[in-house]
C-alpha cells in the first residue's frame, strides 16, 4: 500500500489523564451542640440554594433566646427609671434641693443601664443566631450525598458531619502537564479562551469541550508536572466528580508541513522512519522527524519531501533497494474497494 506526501496543517495536541472535581463542594457541619431532630432531604437528590436539609432539635436553643428576650426587658425597664431618675433630680438641682454629686451619681447609673441593654441585646441575637443554626439549609444549588446522620444522631459543634453537597453543572477537571509545556501553554491562554476537548477513557462518544480557566503558580517538584483546571458546562450532568478523564488541548498548528498516513511510519533502532518508492520503483528508507499526529495523519519535520510516494503497508517484506510493484485496481473491484489506497506487492 501507498501514499502520497501532501502539504497541509495539523494542530499540535497534548493528551493527558485528568479527573472530574466538582465546582463547588462542602461539607456541612453543625455550629452547635445538638440533637438530629430531622433530615429532609434523600440521598442524591438534587437541591437548590437555601432548601431544607437536616433540622437540629431547637428546644434548649430556643429557651435561651427566651430567657435573652427578658433579660433584655429587664434592662431596658431599669434604663428607663434610671433615665426619669437623672431628669427628676436634674429639675431638684436647679432648685437648690440636691447636690451636684447626687446627680452625676444617677447620671453614671444610668450609663451603667444603658451598657446593661446593649449587652443583653448582643446577648439575644447571639441565641437567636444559635437557633438558626439548628436549621441546615444547601448553601448552594448541587447533588447531596448519603445520608451521614440520622434523626436522634447527637451532633457536635464543626466535628459532626452532617451532609455533602457538590455542584457539578459546571464541572472541573483538573489535570497535570509536563513542564516543558508551560510556556505554550501560557500563550495560547494568553492568546483567547483555550479549549479542551475532554472523553471518557474507551469512549467513542462525541468529545465534551471545555476551557482551560486555571494554571497553578507552581511546578510540583516531585513529579516535574504543574496543575491545570478546565470548565465544563456538563448540562446533562454525563460527568460526575471524581471520575478518570482524557484530556486534549491544542497547543498550536503547524502550517505548510508534510503529511503522511500514521501506518507509514515505522519504529527502529535509531527512531522513526519510513519507505519512500522512488522513480524507478526501489525503495529507500528514511530517518524522519514526527512533529505532530492527528485524525490518522502524522506532520513530517524532515525526511519526506511533499509529493513523494511512502509505503503505508507491506513495510515487513521490505529491505533498502527492494523493487516493488504497485498494485492497480482489480477488476471486479466493488465500489468501497475503489475508493482503498492502490497496493504494491513487495519483492
Amino acid at each position: 500500500m501507498v501514499a502520497k506526501a501532501n502539504i497541509g496543517e495539523v494542530p499540535v495536541l497534548l493528551d493527558v489523564v485528568g479527573r472530574a472535581e466538582a465546582y463547588e463542594s462542602v461539607t456541612l457541619k453543625s455550629r452547635v451542640d445538638g440533637q438530629v431532630a430531622s433530615v429532609a432531604y434523600i440521598e442524591g437528590q438534587h437541591v437548590k440554594k437555601g432548601d431544607l436539609l437536616l433540622q437540629l432539635d431547637p428546644g434548649d436553643h430556643n429557651a435561651r433566646a427566651l430567657q435573652a428576650e427578658a433579660n433584655l426587658a429587664k434592662g431596658e425597664a431599669l434604663l428607663a427609671k434610671t433615665h426619669a431618675d437623672v431628669e427628676r433630680y436634674v429639675a431638684l438641682k436647679a432648685r437648690g434641693f440636691v447636690s451636684e454629686e447626687k446627680v452625676n451619681e444617677l447620671r453614671t447609673a444610668e450609663a451603667a443601664a444603658a451598657a446593661t441593654v446593649k449587652a443583653d441585646r448582643a446577648s439575644l441575637e447571639l441565641a437567636r443566631l444559635q437557633l438558626s443554626y439548628t436549621t441546615v439549609r444547601a448553601p448552594f444549588a448541587g447533588i447531596v450525598g448519603a445520608r451521614l446522620v440520622f434523626p436522634g444522631s447527637a451532633v457536635k459543634i464543626n466535628d459532626t458531619a452532617l451532609a455533602v453537597v457538590n455542584r457539578i453543572k459546571p464541572l472541573y477537571v483538573t489535570f497535570s502537564v509536563p513542564e516543558r509545556h508551560i510556556q505554550r501553554l501560557r500563550v495560547a491562554m494568553n492568546a483567547g479562551p483555550m479549549k479542551v476537548q475532554v472523553k471518557l477513557p474507551g469512549s467513542k462518544d462525541q468529545p465534551f469541550e471545555g476551557v482551560a480557566r486555571f494554571i497553578d503558580n507552581a511546578v510540583d517538584a516531585t513529579t516535574g508536572t504543574i496543575l491545570m483546571k478546565a470548565v465544563l458546562e456538563n448540562a446533562d450532568e454525563k460527568l460526575t466528580a471524581g471520575q478518570f478523564l482524557n484530556v486534549s488541548m491544542t497547543l498550536h498548528k503547524l502550517t505548510d508541513v508534510v503529511l503522511v498516513p500514521n501506518e507509514a511510519v515505522q519504529q527502529g533502532a535509531e527512531g522513526n522512519f519510513l519507505y519512500v518508492v522512488k522513480q524507478d520503483n526501489t525503495v529507500e528508507p528514511r530517518k524522519i522527524e514526527v512533529q505532530a499526529s492527528y485524525r490518522g495523519m502524522a506532520a513530517i519535520g524532515k525526511g519526506v519531501a511533499a509529493d513523494e510516494t511512502v509505503v503505508t503497508d507491506g513495510q515487513l517484506r521490505l529491505s533498502p533497494g527492494a523493487t516493488v510493484k504497485i498494485k492497480t485496481e482489480s477488476t471486479g473491484a466493488t465500489p468501497a474497494a475503489a475508493t482503498t489506497p492502490a497496493a504494491p506487492a513487495a519483492r
